[in-house]
């Protein structure tokens, strides 16, 4: 089977050197993950790329933040993801650790019909 892309976090695999993503699904929520993750400004030549979760954890909580949020994943995926639809987006209260923030993302891939989740805490 053909690979499409190297799998982050890089390890080691002796068939390819690296360890590598062979389907369309996983390479996608990959790509998402890095979109969610990646701070404006980090990527080379892409200087608004990246909803920059990371930035919104140490910040000041108010009421509109989720939906603020929110409404920058969307536009993030608009732009750089059009293959994906974002269908629902969750935030994750957690009682042990209040200085994290957990994301369930429930999106779609129109092109293959298929629906997936994303779900990470940071």
């Amino acid at each position: 089977m053909s690979s499409l892309s190297v799998k982050l976090p890089l390890t080691k695999d002796s068939g390819n050197g690296f360890t590598m993503n062979k389907s369309i699904v996983g390479m996608i929520k990959q790509n998402f993950k890095m979109l969610l993750l990646t701070i404006p400004g980090e990527r080379v030549m892409e200087p608004n790329f990246g909803v920059g979760l990371k930035t919104f954890l140490f910040s000041n909580y108010y009421e509109g933040v989720e939906s603020q949020i929110s409404q920058r994943i969307r536009e993030q995926v608009t732009t750089y993801m059009p293959t994906i639809t974002v269908k629902n987006i969750q935030f994750l209260k957690s009682n042990i650790d209040v200085n994290t923030l957990g994301i369930r993302i429930t999106y779609e891939i129109p092109a293959i019909g298929l629906q997936d989740l994303l779900e990470f805490t940071i």
